[in-house]
């Protein structure tokens, strides 16, 4: 287990649990949701709690912090990826690097994560403000409940519930690499709809063991938003675009 959270004092908490009381996830229902879908017997529940509560609510914990998923989000973002990467890394192990990040990406995808996130039914859980539903809410908790579960159970145990009680239970993994998603027509329609204007510098970079990389970058009205590399140009291109879009998502929706 991480202790980077500590356990809240449940005495303590009670006025606070009170005042939020029909903001909370019915505990019954909650932890039930967390043993029938996860396997999860959670040492911490509050851990989970803050993974499902978005940060319109504008709770606090007792010492005046945000009681928000936002933190637990960043976390779990970070080792969604690193476990997607460790698992793709085995079961291709001829796969180069630039496939190999292209399937990453097609997992990790908003899109995906907002799709995973409602056919696990965590959208029941969600606590938010009536009037805030933001573009990639189920996929932002999704991730937030990674956080939760590395926090709680550790790297080994997030590792085989990711993979096998999520991504081999709740995804067509085969369809979903299959999928291709054209980043680079959104982001160029996108801006054109707007009168902005995209562009795509491509450069070689040295040899790498024999075969020339190739470097894009991706300008929104001569403003650098993302770069990327493959061996194939149109490959670069289309991460560089992905790399960009999610970018742009995140500034619309931060405002």
């Amino acid at each position: 287990m991480i202790n980077y959270i500590p356990r809240l004092n449940i005495f303590k908490y009670k006025k606070l649990k009170e005042e939020t009381s029909q903001k909370t996830p019915q505990h019954k229902d909650f932890s039930k949701f967390l043993m029938n879908v996860l396997g999860i017997r959670p040492r911490n529940l509050d851990i989970y709690k803050m993974a499902f509560t978005h940060s319109s609510t504008a709770s606090k914990n007792l010492i005046g912090n945000a009681f928000n998923n936002e933190r637990l989000e960043y976390l779990g973002d970070a080792v969604l990826n690193a476990i997607i990467a460790d698992y793709l890394f085995k079961k291709f192990p001829l796969h180069l690097e630039g496939p190999l990040t292209e399937m990453r990406a097609k997992i990790v995808c908003r899109e995906h994560l907002n799709k995973l996130s409602q056919k696990m039914g965590l959208s029941k859980f969600i606590i938010i403000e009536p009037h805030c539903r933001p573009k990639s809410l189920y996929g932002n908790t999704f991730e937030a409940l990674i956080g939760a579960i590395y926090l709680d159970k550790g790297y080994r145990k997030t590792k085989h519930i990711i993979i096998n009680k999520i991504l081999l239970t709740f995804m067509n993994l085969e369809s979903v690499l299959k999928e291709e998603h054209n980043y680079k027509s959104k982001l160029i329609n996108w801006a054109q709809r707007r009168g902005y204007k995209i562009r795509f510098d491509n450069k070689a970079s040295d040899n790498f063991k024999g075969k020339k990389m190739f470097i894009s970058q991706c300008y929104l009205n001569n403003k650098l938003l993302a770069e990327a590399e493959d061996f194939v140009v149109k490959r670069a291109d289309q991460l560089a675009a992905e790399k960009a879009w999610i970018q742009l998502n995140k500034e619309i929706e931060n405002g």
